[in-house]
């Protein structure tokens, strides 16, 4: 365990993974970091500790993917427990929810009270409306590399990087880096050793060397 401080549910420590979705979400932005951290609960053997992934929307109906999956999640924004890491992730959605201020509002407040709070792709765009991502340094999926630095040109978008971990934010590039970013957070809050049988588990070639991390 590191030095992050989880929330306690009696004596409990515990870590709830809250990951958001909306309409046109990219399947995989949230289905693969939803899979590292169901995955790599199975390998914690500290029975004081534990580790849950929730995903939570506006609503409480289905809603449909970029891909055409229609999903249900297990939480609105109104009735979710209390959230230890915020995931938010990309797709082409978030060209409409950037304009969404009930939502932006909702990441904003909920990664106040969050130990970590990261995106996946082009949800650094969210991220960026919601006042948290400040002069750091960044990344998203590479196609929206230039758009990021042009409509954010506070922040420094890094290029050619599977995430960028600067403490209390971390981004990830498009899709699949968010699968290594989510590896990356698991080694932050259990150790190395679970992300390394999470990813073997997951017969995936975690790319752990390929970020940036200011921490």
């Amino acid at each position: 365990m590191t030095d992050e401080n989880p929330e306690r549910d009696g004596d409990n420590p515990r870590w709830r993974v809250g990951i958001l979705l909306f309409p046109d979400v990219e399947l995989l932005d949230f289905c693969g970091p939803l899979e590292v951290f169901t995955v790599a609960a199975r390998f914690i053997e500290d029975q004081a500790l534990r580790l849950e992934a929730c995903t939570i929307a506006q609503t409480d109906g289905p809603l449909t993917t970029r891909a055409g999956l229609k999903v249900l999640p297990d939480y609105t924004t109104a009735d979710h427990p209390k959230i230890d890491v915020l995931v938010v992730p990309g797709g082409m959605g978030t060209r409409r929810e950037v304009e969404n201020a009930a939502l932006i509002a909702w990441i904003a407040r909920v990664a106040s009270s969050a130990e970590l709070t990261a995106s996946v792709c082009t949800g650094a765009f969210l991220l960026a409306r919601a006042g948290l991502l400040g002069t750091r340094d960044v990344t998203t999926h590479w196609a929206s590399l230039d758009r990021l630095a042009e409509s954010h040109p506070e922040v420094t978008v890094r290029r050619e990087v599977r995430w960028v971990d600067t403490g209390d934010i971390v981004t990830s590039a498009g899709i699949s880096a968010g699968i290594d970013m989510s590896l990356h957070l698991v080694a932050r809050l259990l150790g190395d050793e679970i992300a390394r049988k999470t990813a073997r588990q997951m017969e995936y070639h975690w790319q752990d060397a390929d970020h940036l991390s200011e921490r």
